[in-house]
């Protein structure tokens, strides 16, 4: 799938959160709703300000020196160089999974957080992989993106809790139909939650693609795949679940199930993302 199409598909998801907030309002009304809305995207502001700090020290992260990491340095400065950013903070993340996160607001407040297993348990080419995909999330504005989408879940999951407060207390609306509120009560935050994932699945197809562009060669990062794939169900992470959808791989593989957890699973499969970088091949 080309850079286009996934960009594309990421703006239809967020048009259909849009959509669904107008499909409430043609449910309900009322004089609160406004203040809702202005809350939730005030809660929104305030996480998109501070994500980077509230990740980092959610994971335990601890500013990571040029002197203990000079070929990491090497590596995140040249590859930051080629997606034209400024060098990022970097952090260590005393686990022993291998795994990295990107989080800053835009490409001046960047931090790449990498994890202790990443740095002793794979090969370079396969962190330069890991650290490529990384830098595209910076590059492709996905916090950004991440905080609209949260913005306009958040108000779907306001105005779900306002109308179950309103029918409890008796404060609907009599000539509304009763039938579509509890649906919009118990649908829409799933709804919203949903396409929330949508999101978060093609930003991580997106960063893949740029990360390969980045490398000039799309191998080393589906190699760096593979290799998390079978760590992040081996090497347990008590990750904040808060915060898993930062990482390049599920934090918390080893402790989910199969079947319909896959679902609701920020991530997209790492096989099929391995298959579509191994699919690009032809273009390099």
């Amino acid at each position: 799938m080309s850079n286009f199409s996934t960009q594309l598909r990421t703006w239809l998801l967020l048009g259909a959160l849009s959509g669904l907030l107008v499909a409430i309002g043609a449910v309900i009304g009322g004089g609160a709703l406004p203040l809702f809305v202005l809350l939730a995207v005030l809660m929104n502001m305030g996480a998109y300000w501070f994500s980077d700090k509230l990740a980092l020290r959610s994971s335990g992260a601890q500013p990571l020196s040029q002197a203990d990491a000079p070929e990491l340095y090497q590596d995140i400065s040249e590859l930051a160089g080629r997606a034209g950013l400024p060098m990022p903070r970097v952090f260590l993340i005393p686990s022993d999974q291998p795994n990295a996160f990107a989080t800053g607001r835009n490409k001046k407040h960047a931090a790449v957080a990498v994890t202790r297993g990443l740095l002793t348990l794979m090969p370079r080419d396969q962190v330069r992989g890991v650290l490529a995909h990384e830098l595209s999330h910076v590059k492709n504005h996905d916090i950004l993106v991440s905080s609209i989408a949260a913005t306009l879940g958040a108000v779907v999951v306001w105005i779900a809790h306002m109308l179950q407060f309103s029918m409890l207390f008796g404060g609907g609306d009599d000539d509304g139909n009763p039938l579509a509120t509890i649906a919009t009560i118990i649908l829409a935050p799933i709804a919203a939650m949903l396409v929330q994932l949508g999101i978060s699945r093609q930003r991580e197809y997106l960063a893949d693609a740029t990360g390969a562009k980045l490398l000039g060669d799309p191998e080393p990062l589906a190699q760096a795949l593979e290799s998390l794939e079978r760590a992040t169900q081996a090497i347990p992470m008590q990750a904040n679940p808060a915060t898993a959808s930062l990482y390049i791989a599920d934090p918390m593989k080893a402790f989910k199930g199969q079947g319909m957890s896959k679902l609701f699973s920020t991530h997209p499969p790492l096989e099929e993302r391995v298959r579509r970088l191994r699919a690009m091949r032809s273009y390099y």
